[in-house]
């Protein structure tokens, strides 16, 4: 095995699955502060009011179009429960957590910075003091034990009063309030952090133009239109970060997964190839610098014009990611022909079980091959360094009565998944520049807003409706994963 020490191993965490203090030290609310709880069967809900007094809750289905009633403003309402308001409550909990992060070993965290913390409405012309003395305290606490930060300036989090004025990221106006932001905190976190990360997920924009741009209308037209607008604002912080600090280092993320054909019919390699250009068009543009020809044509095919500048795409090419991360949790497959076995879950709508694989039960196939297919596909296509920013297992994980968490399944997972991305570098070759998995502490599933689809090395006393101590107590994984990183990889038994 020949990870270099320069290797980084670490975990990941998103504000608002994990951060908590909503409604704390003056920070204003973002997208996801009105997005319900829900279940493997039950959709979250964005909840909505109309000037008349109307109100209401639209779901949120993952890969489907989104779109509130005509005149509904997204809004808290009485009777909905919203994971996000506490998380695992991490703003009170970030010393005892940063203190398990660093007992573990770690090289990196990966957090990212709740925006409406920073500019409680979006635009704001001065910072929220508290706002960034909240997160001086978590970069000072891993400082202490050498712990680098990686950074997520936008996890879904896009302000909600710039949803509600400017109906999201269809709007040129956030572009703007975008590097405006990105110039505060990356001014003031200067010599703190290093690593930054423009937009989670960027291709969620297709897959959940709620969460992925803050849409309230995820037409064809608002997705292709929101895409263009992440993508110049993406470039101008590429820019802009490297004037601030020649050290900074600004990379993509992408939301990657293996897409295999039910069958060796022609057909059904033509709709994996088209699904395939769906997920990398994304990262053709923010890390290879252009637009593809097969995105120009579909886009001419399906009238899309956009409100674009020539500037935009000298922009797009001179200043692409510096990097390429991503998340990868589990494949798919596809296939043109009438096929029983369809997969289930908020990942593999629409695609058909694998029967080579086994599946967790919110449908995610656990594909012990998938990181050095991803790390291949991306690494032969882009050649810039890499590195693997999610991957992780969802699992009902149960509390012993002596405090423990037996998660053999989850080193099982994580076992196989390292040695997939070890094959990538030893055998492959690829630049990969390190490991968060998802997640270091419990938190919010992102695509069902649950507690007990859990992914930490830590479990965190907490229910599906925000009940518990909120105590932590380390589960086996916690002290596998310690092993793992204190040898670099190498002792995976």
């Amino acid at each position: 095995m020949v990870l270099n020490k320069k290797f980084t191993w670490g975990g990941a965490s998103a504000a608002n699955q994990y951060e908590g203090g909503y409604d704390k030290g003056g920070k204003g609310l973002n997208a996801i502060d009105v997005l319900t709880n829900g279940s493997a069967t039950e959709p979250r809900k964005v909840t909505w009011k109309k000037t008349n007094g109307e109100t209401g809750a639209t779901p949120l289905v993952w890969g489907k179009k989104f779109k509130l009633p005509e005149g509904a403003i997204p809004t808290i309402l009485d009777g909905y429960y919203y994971p996000s308001h506490q998380g695992t409550d991490f703003y009170h909990h970030y010393k005892e957590d940063i203190k398990y992060m660093a007992e573990m070993g770690f090289d990196v965290f990966r957090l990212s910075l709740n925006w409406s913390r920073i500019l409680p409405n979006g635009d704001d012309k001065k910072p929220n003091k508290q706002g960034l003395e909240f997160y001086d305290k978590i970069f000072d606490e891993c400082a202490k034990y050498n712990i680098k930060p990686l950074v997520t300036l936008s996890h879904y989090e896009t302000p909600l009063s710039l949803i509600i004025r400017f109906g999201g990221w269809k709007d040129r106006h956030l572009i703007d309030a975008f590097v405006h932001y990105s110039d505060i905190v990356m001014r003031h976190y200067k010599g703190k952090v290093k690593y930054w990360l423009t937009f989670n997920e960027i291709n969620a924009m297709d897959m959940s133009p709620y969460m992925g741009g803050g849409l309230i209308d995820g037409s064809e037209q608002n997705r292709a239109q929101g895409a263009h607008n992440l993508f110049v604002a993406s470039s101008k912080v590429v820019k802009l970060a490297h004037e601030i600090d020649p050290e900074n280092q600004v990379g993509q993320m992408l939301a990657y997964s293996a897409i295999y054909p039910y069958t060796c019919d022609p057909k059904d390699q033509i709709k994996v190839m088209e699904a395939k250009q769906a997920m990398l068009f994304y990262s053709d543009v923010q890390t290879g610098g252009h637009y593809p020809n097969y995105r120009l044509k579909k886009y001419e095919r399906d009238g899309i014009k956009l409100d674009d500048r020539l500037e935009d795409y000298k922009l797009i090419a001179k200043y692409p990611a510096d990097f390429l991360s991503f998340s990868c949790y589990t494949s798919n497959v596809l296939t043109t022909h009438n096929a029983d076995a369809k997969a289930s879950g908020n990942v593999s709508s629409g695609g058909i079980v694998n029967p080579y694989l086994e599946s967790n039960s919110w449908g995610w196939a656990t594909d012990p091959d998938v990181l050095r297919i991803a790390l291949n596909d991306l690494w032969d296509r882009y050649h810039k360094p890499l590195w693997v920013v999610e991957n992780g297992l969802g699992w009902s994980d149960k509390l012993e009565e002596d405090g423990k968490v037996h998660d053999d399944y989850r080193i099982k997972y994580l076992r196989a998944q390292i040695k997939s991305m070890e094959d990538a570098v030893d055998i492959d070759g690829v630049d990969l520049m390190g490991y968060t998995m998802w997640s270091a502490i419990d938190l919010v599933s992102n695509g069902t807003g649950e507690m007990k689809k859990r992914y930490g090395f830590v479990y965190v006393d907490r229910d599906d409706r925000g009940n518990g101590s909120l105590k932590r107590y380390p589960k086996d994984s916690f002290y596998w994963y310690k092993k793992v990183i204190a040898s670099n990889g190498k002792d995976l038994d």
